[in-house]
């Protein structure tokens, strides 16, 4: 319901109706919408880290990975029309900046891997300076989901930092992989 319907409008009268239970009952896991919020975002967190994992397990190359990995975020997002992050940081700032200072440490290893193992591929240029090309994408990610209202607009966003992304750190294999994405993610 928070997804969807935003975090600022949903009432715990809402939630009570949705889940056929009296608010009573919620206060007594949940001593405030803000608790609820934050348990909801943990639960979202972890959903989301999970299906990190599993795409990473499946061993694509660099380039590809990263358009899965963008590929989810779409899917798990399709339905919502208000950008998660924007509502959060607006309207629940200290429930956004705790996620946010957890969810920098958690993409920057994981963007941090996708260089190494890019390079290896040859699919990254092997002069990178790694730390600063990492800390680039990951603000440029989390700048646009944090400050686009709308999450179709945040989406088409993120596939054009992917784009400039991959386009600043490739060798010509690499160009040939992007393009190749490209054409089966438009």
């Amino acid at each position: 319901m928070f997804l969807k319907l935003g975090f600022k409008s949903v009432t715990m009268d809402d939630i009570a109706s949705e889940m056929c239970m009296s608010k009573k009952t919620i206060y007594k896991h949940f001593s405030n919408k803000e608790v609820l919020i934050e348990e909801g975002t943990e639960t979202i967190k972890k959903k989301i880290h999970d299906m990190m994992d599993s795409i990473i397990s499946k061993n694509y190359n660099a380039i590809k990975e990263n358009f899965e990995m963008r590929k989810m975020f779409k899917e798990m997002f399709q339905s919502v029309d208000h950008s998660p992050a924007f509502q959060l940081k607006k309207h629940y700032p200290e429930i956004y900046a705790k996620m946010m200072e957890e969810e920098i440490k958690v993409c920057q290893s994981v963007f941090n891997q996708n260089v190494i193992k890019g390079i290896g591929e040859g699919l990254y240029r092997s002069d990178l300076e790694i730390d600063t090309v990492v800390t680039f994408y990951y603000t440029l990610i989390f700048s646009i989901n944090e400050n686009t209202l709308y999450e179709k607009d945040a989406s088409l966003l993120e596939l054009k930092a992917l784009e400039y992304h991959t386009r600043a750190i490739a060798t010509e294999k690499g160009i040939v992989e992007l393009e190749n994405q490209l054409k089966l993610n438009n």
